[in-house]
């Protein structure tokens, strides 16, 4: 390549950011379930042009195409499409090293806590040209989230254990909310107080041990993705721990959808869920 027609490609490179910028993206890939959600709820999703493996809502996400997702994805094949942003993990330094060198913009993701979710809902639309219906879906957001925390404000906070995982038939290998991101934010919000609230990870392996030396007031299960077809009656293994007062009282739920795992512009429906469920006096019959 001559030193000339490297120029020229470069310049014509910055003039298409340029007016990417100007403009918003046109052509998007999202490989994230949330920034996906985002961006068809910000009236963003024409835009769309494929998506990530785990992608499942809204529900026109199943007739584009899919290019892989954190651990696998499909180089070739997302720049094939000749997007003009990819929404990334920020933690997929080699994708965001590929798309350099393919001069492909990309919008690194991130998130750890509530307040993220609108903070990325309101980035993400100045990136794609919608900033006033960004700005509108994420103020929805918070002002649900506000009314929420009036409902709740006052009452007592049960000490709760919110678990997003564990085997089927067996309390062995549970995952449950620690004091770090969303879940623990929304848990909050809705009125819990979070019996392990002081361990400072998202991810929280509780054993039994755990679990009885914290003696949870209640416990919330989520079911969510291929695991919403766990029967109702899975909840029964928490019998074998019958001197937790959540088992006692009879405190043990469980509420399901990919609301409660995705932080998308659906956690404010997944917060009220989470505060019927604690506080269903407060929200009427």
């Amino acid at each position: 390549m001559t030193r000339r027609l490297a120029l020229t490609l470069a310049i014509a490179a910055a003039l298409a950011l340029g007016s990417s910028a100007q403009t918003g993206a046109r052509r998007v890939i999202s490989i994230i379930p949330a920034t996906t959600e985002m961006l068809f709820a910000m009236g963003a999703g024409d835009r769309v042009v494929a998506v990530g493996s785990y992608d499942h809502y809204p529900p026109q996400v199943d007739r584009l195409p899919r290019v892989g997702a954190l651990l696998d994805p499909n180089v070739e094949r997302i720049i094939a499409l000749r997007p003009d942003l990819v929404v990334l993990y920020g933690t997929q330094a080699d994708l965001r090293t590929q798309l350099d060198r393919a001069r492909v913009p990309y919008y690194s993701y991130t998130h750890k806590g509530l307040p993220d979710v609108t903070e990325t809902i309101r980035s993400l639309g100045r990136r794609v040209g919608v900033p006033a219906r960004a700005d509108a879906l994420a103020a929805e957001i918070e002002t649900r989230l506000r009314d929420i925390r009036a409902r709740v404000a006052g009452r007592a906070r049960p000490r709760t254990l919110l678990v997003f995982g564990r085997e089927p038939g067996s309390l062995r290998n549970i995952d449950a909310s620690g004091g770090d991101g969303f879940l623990h934010d929304m848990l909050e919000t809705a009125g819990g107080a979070d019996v392990l609230g002081d361990i400072h990870r998202q991810s929280v392996d509780a054993a039994t041990e755990l679990v009885l030396a914290r003696a949870p007031d209640v416990i919330i299960e989520l079911r969510y993705g291929g695991s919403e077809n766990l029967a109702e009656s899975d909840l029964r293994a928490w019998d074998a721990l019958p001197s937790v007062p959540a088992v006692r009282n009879h405190r043990v739920y469980l509420l399901r959808g990919d609301e409660f795992v995705v932080p998308g512009p659906r956690v404010a429906e997944a917060t009220e869920r989470l505060a019927h469920t604690l506080h269903p006096d407060a929200f009427g019959p």
